[in-house]
């Protein structure tokens, strides 16, 4: 009973805030989805309410499989993906709305491979990683580190950035089922930040309290950190496109939104958070 009496009132208060913003004439954007991506788009909303008061942007999380979901059903203006949406979601978009969406790029990610800072390993592999990832490599000992028994953090399936590390670091294979998955990249930093022999991945701009290690493509290659000069270079291999997506090719408020983001005022804010700017 106290539960659906919490809800109702959950509802009544979002209710009379929608209220209040039609009401002040003010313009509602709603912006849903990647774990990468909430704290920039966060600063992007906080940033452009302060010079824009006649505009309100509520901004969750949730994943990017959710924030896709949330746009396919309607309840999300802009959706945050820290991957590509899929042909089958393209679809749904197309069954409903009569569009196939409209993909935008907004920023760079170097996805980061995370050890705790006391690991003496400083480099690594793709094909290490994914031995590791997929327990073919299971002993820290084995890929220069101390023996110890290697301790997986990872995302939850509906996370873009899980997809991205499976398709292009485990190239499909599946993940270990000893990987502990984690609500969020901040959570899989928490995890490894206390954890002496434990390893994750995430987004490059949740570096902070644990190392980040140098990736390289293979044996015979250098190993290289995620900085924008490696990234743009195409020298870190593990690097990919932060995207917002929107049902119908924007207008009015929301495509001045967008437009802010993608220029050098928001691309600043990229920077800023650590992230890397699309130009």
């Amino acid at each position: 009973m106290r539960s659906i009496m919490m809800k109702n009132a959950v509802l009544i208060v979002a209710s009379a805030i929608a209220l209040t913003s039609v009401l002040r004439g003010e313009e509602k954007i709603t912006v849903k989805g990647s774990d990468t991506m909430v704290i920039l788009a966060q600063r992007w909303a906080e940033k452009y309410m302060s010079a824009h008061p006649d505009v309100v942007i509520q901004v969750t999380g949730g994943g990017s499989g959710t924030g896709i979901s949330a746009l396919i059903n309607g309840t999300t203006d802009i959706c945050n993906a820290s991957r590509p949406i899929k042909p089958s979601e393209r679809d749904k978009l197309k069954t409903r709305y009569g569009s196939l969406g409209v993909e935008i790029k907004s920023a760079r990610d170097g996805l980061s491979v995370y050890v705790n800072e006391q690991s003496p390993v400083k480099e690594l592999s793709l094909q290490q990683l994914k031995d590791i990832y997929t327990s073919k490599t299971t002993n820290w000992k084995d890929v220069g580190g101390p023996d110890e028994k290697i301790i997986l953090y990872g995302r939850e399936n509906n996370s873009g950035t899980y997809v991205y590390f499976k398709d292009n670091v485990l190239l499909g294979d599946d993940y270990s089922s000893s990987m502990q998955s984690m609500p969020g990249t901040a959570a899989v930093v928490n995890a490894v930040a206390k954890d002496k022999w434990g390893i994750g991945y995430g987004g490059a701009a949740y570096g902070k309290g644990i190392r980040e290690v140098k990736v390289k493509k293979d044996e015979g290659s250098p190993a290289y950190a995620p900085t924008l000069e490696n990234i743009k270079s195409g020298n870190y291999p593990i690097s990919r496109f932060l995207y917002l997506y929107v049902k119908n090719r924007p207008t009015g408020a929301l495509k001045q939104y967008i437009d802010w983001i993608l220029n050098d005022e928001g691309q600043k804010i990229v920077s800023e958070v650590g992230y890397f700017p699309i130009r």
